[in-house]
């Protein structure tokens, strides 16, 4: 929904956002902290709950008592048993870009009272995108492990701690009490795997190895998170009978002496401009680190000061997460392969070291074209500076929402001096036939045909979709056996599955995933399909450029099977009164029309048609009842701006009518409809003596 700006708000305005964010961010809290599933994307987490601190700052007296601000994790589930934090496991405050970064090398100078020639040291550390946990140990024996819950009672998993291999369950030479904090994550080999096995149980896959690792900790019967394969970082700490050391990086060492895994990439800096050069070091390591990070956290170095700056209500003064975009991320291009669709459309696609982008772990991102490759546009003007694609590159991948990954940037530092530029075939790479590029058109084609197995492949998924032939139990996956087992190669097949393989040897009924009802089923349903709606025929044959609203307006035009086929072979030579007639139609243009004629012209494509059509019963277009109308069987035209009615509704009501909408006016035109700013299409209309009505003409005579 649009926000009101800040500037804009009054306070009965301010309550109610107030509201409305608390809501939203709770629920988001508890989907992402209390059940491993969160909806709501951190990029947009992140956006509302600034919003919120910002809308509390210009409006305090506002702040309600559930303020997501002093809200740390959710509510610990019923399902394991409460553990009261000794000392409060608190989330960081967040930077998104350099200048917050300055500015809070700046607050923590200006709250000690630091000049800026001071020696002040952080520590910068990657960001583990996993589930907090705290191990307390008592005498060097684990006793406990808790997550971090709300930030002050968490849930008691210590038998599922217990489980995971980095996790000690005795500490030598540590003090009588010391409690261990770090965060649970999974790598992204052992997600891969382990969402491998899931779907060969048929469960349902984990969207990301934050996900994974949390549902895993977060079992109640530790044996399944026995059999998860779980790791763990330390980086922080709770109760101490004694500290660890005087200063942070120190505290690292003095855990992994202890025999916990500490991040490698931790870096001590001494200002801020190191802090971001480690940031942007760590980034562009992302895909190959081998597990997920957010981020980088700095931490001031000095025990001492930490203990000076304390702490927020719900986060510490002495540290900052500086996030990294939540859409974009950096990773290697692997392999450029090309997919072949129904159209024939040479399609390459990047594969990448998986890296986890907006949530979700990406692998592939679409190239577009070759143009797109070569670092242009369709137009010929570069894109990305003009830098290339090539394989092996680091390349940036951008994802938002549900959109499609794409390659957004490539950094030419990182390329390999032996990397050659990408050679789009000119052949298809499924059947051989040549790959061409026709003036005008961003994309290379096989020319194929139904020869080539992809094309084959994709018309046969696209003929049994569901706004087609919806054939109930043959979906895409059947088909694409069915063909790859050389039972199905063109759609006529289908219908003559039955006697084929409904008796002898090889029966349907005897494949693996098939038994004889859902066989029966399946050769019923085929049955019942043959009964079809000639505007589904014709959009269900997969030409290119004529979709479903498309084909629905060819049948009402043509009304049966045996019209409109006829008038396409009529219109071979692309010239004539029937290729005026296909052009005339309102919403069909030259493009359309040359690809419907070129592929119901294709002796092959006929062929294939034929033999579909021979055992279908074809139910031709219904016709409205126009006894009464007095445009029934006329041609009209609308031209210029109708100021009563859209253009599609004019369209529309004159086609219920009887009449025949075209987009162009001729001698066999009836009648042109002309409002304000008509132009050559009354001039000529005038010209060939045709009845000229305006809107409220048209109107007058449509309601005789």
């Amino acid at each position: 929904m649009s926000e009101t700006p800040l500037d804009k708000l009054d306070e009965t305005e301010a309550r109610a956002e107030l509201a409305r964010l608390s809501a939203i961010l709770a629920k988001a809290n508890d989907d992402y902290h209390g059940a491993d599933a969160p909806v709501l994307a951190d990029a947009e987490y992140d956006h509302l709950k600034r919003r919120n601190a910002a809308i509390e700052n210009k409006f305090p007296s506002l702040k309600r008592a559930d303020s997501p601000s002093d809200l740390v994790g959710s509510t610990p589930s019923d399902g394991f048993g409460k553990v009261q934090h000794t000392v409060r496991m608190l989330s960081l405050s967040n930077a998104f870009d350099e200048s917050d970064v300055v500015d809070f090398d700046d607050s923590i100078r200006r709250y000690l009272g630091l000049d800026q020639d001071a020696d002040l040291a952080y520590t910068a550390e990657p960001k583990i995108d996993g589930l907090s946990l705290s191990l307390r140990y008592e005498n060097g024996v684990l006793v406990q492990a808790a997550t971090r819950g709300d930030g002050g009672v968490g849930e008691n998993v210590t038998a599922n701690a217990k489980t995971i291999a980095d996790i000690p369950h005795c500490l030598e030479n540590a003090p009588g009490i010391i409690e261990i904090r770090g965060e649970v994550y999974m790598s992204h080999a052992d997600f891969a795997d382990l969402n491998t096995r899931q779907q060969g149980r048929g469960g349902k896959p984990f969207a990301n190895p934050r996900n994974a690792a949390a549902g895993s900790l977060r079992q109640l019967d530790a044996e399944i998170t026995r059999s998860r394969p779980l790791k763990f970082f330390a980086y922080s700490w709770g109760e101490l009978q004694k500290p660890l050391a005087t200063t942070q990086h120190g505290a690292i060492d003095a855990m992994k002496s202890l025999g916990f895994q500490v991040n490698p990439m931790t870096k001590t800096c001494a200002n801020p401009s190191e802090m971001v050069e480690h940031y942007q070091h760590i980034e562009a390591q992302r895909a190959t680190l081998g597990y997920d990070i957010d981020g980088v956290v700095y931490k001031v170095d000095d025990l001492a000061l930490q203990g000076r700056l304390g702490f927020r209500s719900t986060t510490p003064r002495w540290a900052i997460a500086h996030k990294f975009p939540a859409e974009l991320a950096w990773t290697c291009l692997e392999a450029i392969d090309i997919q072949v669709g129904r159209t024939g459309a040479l399609s390459p696609v990047a594969r990448l070291t998986p890296v986890t982008v907006g949530g979700v772990v990406v692998s592939n991102a679409t190239l577009h074209n070759e143009d797109y490759i070569a670092g242009r546009d369709s137009f010929g003007e570069e894109i990305r500076d003009g830098k290339d694609i090539r394989v092996g590159d680091w390349v940036q991948v951008y994802r938002a929402g549900d959109v499609i990954p794409k390659i957004a940037d490539v950094d030419l530092s990182k390329r390999a001096n032996d990397a050659s530029p990408f050679v789009f075939p000119e052949t298809c790479p499924e059947c051989g036939s040549d790959a061409l590029r026709e003036e005008g058109d961003a994309v290379r084609r096989c020319s194929g045909g139904m020869i080539c197995p992809a094309q084959a492949v994709e018309r046969l998924k696209h003929f049994v979709s569901r706004a087609v032939f919806d054939i109930d139990g043959l979906g895409a996956k059947q088909v694409e056996q069915f063909h790859q087992d050389g039972w199905v190669r063109e759609p006529a097949d289908i219908f003559t599955l039955e006697e084929r393989f409904s008796t002898g040897i090889q029966q349907l009924k005897n494949r693996e995933g098939w038994g004889e009802k859902s066989a029966l089923n399946l050769f019923d349903a085929i049955r019942q399909s043959r009964a079809v709606p000639l505007g589904r025929l014709i959009f269900s044959l997969g030409i290119r450029h004529v979709g479903e609203n498309a084909s629905n307006l060819l049948a009402r035009h043509y009304g049966s099977w045996a019209g409109f086929e006829q008038a396409m072979l009529a219109a071979s030579d692309f010239d004539g009164p029937p290729w005026e007639d296909l052009l005339g139609i309102d919403g069909v243009g030259q493009v359309m029309a040359t690809s419907l004629v070129s592929a119901m012209n294709q002796e092959a494509e006929q062929a294939s048609i034929d033999r579909l059509v021979a055992l279908l019963d074809v139910q031709d277009a219904k016709q409205p009842n126009t006894s009464d109308s007095p445009v029934a069987g006329k041609t009209v035209v609308f031209t210029g701006t109708l100021e009563k009615m859209t253009r599609a509704e004019a369209k529309a009501r004159a086609e219920t009518l009887g009449a025949k909408v075209s987009g162009s006016v001729s001698k066999k035109t009836d009648i042109v409809v002309a409002g304000p700013g008509a132009g050559s299409k009354e001039k000529k209309a005038r010209d060939l003596g045709l009845t000229l009505l305006d809107e409220d003409g048209w109107l007058e005579l449509i309601s005789t």
